[in-house]
């Protein structure tokens, strides 16, 4: 059973799809690691390739997918814990309090950081192109 599961949806989902997406991450590197140093994880298990997703039943997508498997599950019971839930639940209550920027604000303040950012781009590229003839004609003459 969900501990106060009518509550925190959003940021319950979105922590647990983002640490299913690390462990997703995780395992393929693992799995490529296990395919490409390990000869006999390469090996097909099976004479055909897995249905719909056609990929090969190699040892190494197995030890991969069971402890991608796992750790998904343990990311949610972890996500069940009352501490964590609490937290999850009162983060998501904070988000809804904040007063977010309107698009026009967004727009306004974005251009002006574009604008300061290529105005300071633009002077240190100037003076890096101007130091290095200003030191080329010192050092080389």
């Amino acid at each position: 059973m969900t501990y106060r599961e009518d509550q925190g949806r959003m940021a319950r989902m979105f922590a647990f799809w983002s640490l299913v997406f690390v462990t997703l991450f995780g395992c393929s590197f693992l799995f490529d690691m296990l395919f490409n140093n390990v000869e006999s994880l390469r090996t097909p298990l099976l004479e055909r390739p897995l249905p719909i997703v056609r990929i090969e039943a190699t040892g190494a997508f197995l030890i991969a997918a069971v402890i991608f498997l796992g750790l998904t599950a343990l990311i949610w019971r972890w996500q069940q814990r009352r501490k964590v839930a609490d937290f999850l639940i009162d983060t998501e209550h904070e988000l809804r309090k904040v007063t977010w920027p309107s698009v026009d604000d967004v727009v306004n303040t974005s251009t002006v950081v574009v604008i300061c950012v290529m105005i300071l781009m633009g002077f240190l590229a100037f003076t890096d192109w101007f130091l290095g003839r200003l030191f080329q004609q010192l050092l080389v003459g």
